[in-house]
């Protein structure tokens, strides 16, 4: 199986969202991003760095509460929020595999559901400490491998 991973330690919210923004940008429809951490490690900020990369109008915040939220666009993303579940049913139930094709999907607290993940998948491991945030982006599968490398690739030029 072909896999790449980034691992990074970023220092404030904005530099998180700029590197999640670089990912944003090269996702498309089909796309699924399994955002795994502990409370406050930084997922919900760095969905909102997807959401600049992919041009999503309006706020993002947190669906922790309405379980799934929607946000149109050229490329529309579908926050999901796995932290109240307690199967991946209820992701189901609430609309997550109707969108999933045409949508890119970020879903946090996604170590509790690995079962939905795809054989595509990008994994984010969020950690928060002291210092920072260390984040592990893993492009699992021939496409997210790929787009994990030129990421890469990316910050090693700079």
């Amino acid at each position: 199986m072909h896999q790449a991973t980034l691992t990074l330690h970023t220092h404030s919210c904005e530099e998180t969202r700029t590197l999640a923004e670089k990912l944003g940008a090269r996702l498309k429809g089909g796309d699924f991003v399994a955002l795994c951490g502990p409370l406050g490690a930084g997922k919900t900020c760095f969905v909102q760095g997807l959401a600049v990369g992919l041009r999503v109008a309006g706020p993002v915040t947190s669906p922790t509460f309405i379980i799934i939220r929607y946000h149109p666009g050229l490329v529309p993303l579908c926050h999901a929020d796995a932290y109240r579940i307690a199967t991946a049913n209820e992701l189901e139930d609430a609309g997550l595999t109707e969108v999933s094709e045409e949508a890119v999907v970020a879903l946090e607290w996604a170590e509790k559901v690995p079962e939905i993940w795809p054989n595509q998948v990008y994994v984010v491991q969020l950690e928060y400490s002291d210092t920072g945030r260390r984040i592990e982006l893993m492009g699992r599968g021939e496409r997210p491998a790929a787009v994990v490398r030129e990421i890469s690739d990316a910050y090693l030029r700079n």
